[in-house]
């Protein structure tokens, strides 16, 4: 008896989950899971989520920005520490992704070219992800992330403002 076994791999175009509540878990998961796919393109091309990041948020900006502006508006993004989008803005200098234009840094030809062949891989794998999904699914998971954003910034300004003692 003969047994063929396909070495092709078939991507299917729906999925079924199964039908849970969304949670704080299940948004951590798709976030983690998403930015792997990322990660996995970026370390092709020697490069970090958070440079990623902080590149984009130069590449994006209407004019020039100051190395504190990219900080403040990554920080606000990522929630992390200065000393962290620092020493990313000092890494994509040093691999020359951006350049300082007196107080301003510019982001480079390659600092582009970087980003565009990072959407350009990761553009088909999206597709696979998001295929099927159907478009009131979409706007309505949309309404729901835009929400658990506001309140959970609204939190966490509220805790920021309180001031910590040694019991908290």
């Amino acid at each position: 008896m003969t047994t063929s076994v396909s070495t092709t791999a078939t991507t299917p175009t729906t999925v079924s989950a199964p039908a849970a509540p969304a949670d704080s878990r299940a948004l951590g998961l798709a976030h983690y899971a998403a930015r792997g796919v990322l990660e996995h393109f970026l370390a092709r091309h020697g490069a970090t989520f958070l440079q990623q990041v902080t590149l984009r948020a130069a590449v994006t900006a209407e004019a020039p920005q100051t190395a504190d502006a990219l900080v403040s508006q990554v920080r606000a993004s990522l929630r992390c520490g200065p000393a962290d989008v620092h020493a990313s803005l000092d890494e994509l200098l040093a691999s020359g992704l951006l350049v300082a234009d007196g107080d301003h840094l510019r982001p480079t030809e390659a600092g582009r070219e970087l980003l565009a062949a990072v959407a350009a891989g990761t553009a088909p794998v999206s597709a696979r992800i998001w295929s099927g999904i159907p478009a009131e699914d979409l706007t309505a998971a949309g309404r729901v992330l835009a929400l658990v954003t506001e309140r959970a910034n609204a939190e966490l300004a509220g805790l920021a403002a309180r001031t910590v003692g040694p019991t908290d």
